[in-house]
C-alpha cells in the first residue's frame, strides 16, 4: 500500500485549526460562565482549580526546553516561562491569576495553597506535565497549540463578564488582557516548530492525536469541576457525550 501523501503546510495548519470544535469553550461549564449562569462560588471554584494549571505551565515549558538541543528554539520558548513566572519588574501571569482569584472573592492563601484543587484536575494537569517531560520536545511543543483557540475565549470573557458578573473587581481581568498579545506570539513559535518538523503524513496525523490529547485534557478538567460544583442535572447535560464535540 502506498504511503499517504503528506499535507502541505497550509493543509496541515488548517487541520490543526479545525480542532477548535473540541476546544473547551464548548464545555457546559464554560458555556455557563459565558452566559452569566455561574454563581459566585462556581466562579471561585473554577479560578482556584485553574490556578493549578497556571502554575504548571512554566514547569511544562521548562521540561520542553530541557529536552530541546536547539538554541534558537530555546531562545524563543523561554519567553513563555518569563510570561508566567515574571521577570524584572514584571509580576507575570501567575501573579495576574492570583489577582483574578482575589477579584472573585478568594484569598491569596486559598489560591496559593491549592487546597481547593480537585483530584481530577490535579491528575489531568500532572498528565500534561509528564507528557512534556517524557515526549520528544517537538511533540511536547506541538501540544501547546491549543493556544490557537485561546484568544477567542479570552475576548469573550473580557466582553461579557463585566456585564454578567459586575461584582468582579476590574483589576482581575488583567490576565485575560495580557494573553490577547502573548498567545498569538506563542502560536507563531509553536506553528514554526510543528509545521517545520512534522513533514510526513504519519507525523502530521500523530500531531493531530497529540493536539486532541491536550484538548481532551482541558475538557476533563472541566468535567471534574462540573460534577463537583454544579447541579446534578444541567440542561443539555443528559445528551452530552464526548463524541458530540468531535467532528
Amino acid at each position: 500500500m502506498d504511503e499517504l501523501k503528506a499535507w502541505t503546510p497550509e493543509e496541515f495548519e488548517a487541520k490543526l485549526r479545525a480542532k477548535s470544535v473540541s476546544y473547551h469553550i464548548h464545555h457546559p461549564f464554560q458555556v455557563m460562565m459565558h452566559e452569566g449562569k455561574c454563581s459566585r462560588e462556581q466562579l471561585q471554584a473554577w479560578v482556584a482549580n485553574r490556578y493549578y494549571y497556571q502554575v504548571s505551565i512554566p514547569v511544562k515549558d521548562a521540561a520542553i526546553m530541557s529536552n530541546c538541543p536547539d538554541r534558537e528554539v530555546r531562545r524563543h520558548w523561554v519567553q513563555r516561562i518569563l510570561d508566567h513566572d515574571g521577570y524584572g519588574g514584571e509580576a507575570g501571569g501567575i501573579e495576574a491569576w492570583i489577582r483574578l482569584g482575589e477579584a472573585v472573592g478568594l484569598t491569596r492563601e486559598q489560591i496559593v495553597s491549592q487546597e481547593l484543587v480537585l483530584p481530577g484536575v490535579r491528575f489531568a494537569v500532572d498528565a500534561y506535565v509528564n507528557f512534556a517531560r517524557r515526549s520528544p520536545w517537538q511533540e511536547a511543543a506541538a501540544s501547546s497549540l491549543t493556544e490557537l483557540f485561546a484568544p477567542t475565549i479570552h475576548k469573550s470573557r473580557l466582553e461579557h463578564w463585566p456585564n454578567h458578573y459586575p461584582w468582579i473587581e476590574p483589576e482581575g481581568y488583567d490576565y485575560f488582557q495580557r494573553r490577547l498579545t502573548e498567545a498569538p506570539r506563542d502560536v507563531i513559535n509553536g506553528l514554526r516548530v510543528t509545521l517545520g518538523h512534522f513533514t510526513t503524513r504519519e507525523q502530521q496525523e500523530r500531531v493531530l492525536e497529540i493536539l486532541q490529547f491536550k484538548l481532551d485534557l482541558l475538557w476533563s478538567m472541566l468535567d471534574s469541576m462540573l460534577l463537583a460544583y454544579c447541579p446534578v442535572h444541567i440542561e443539555g447535560w443528559g445528551a452530552y457525550t464526548p463524541m458530540a464535540r468531535v467532528s
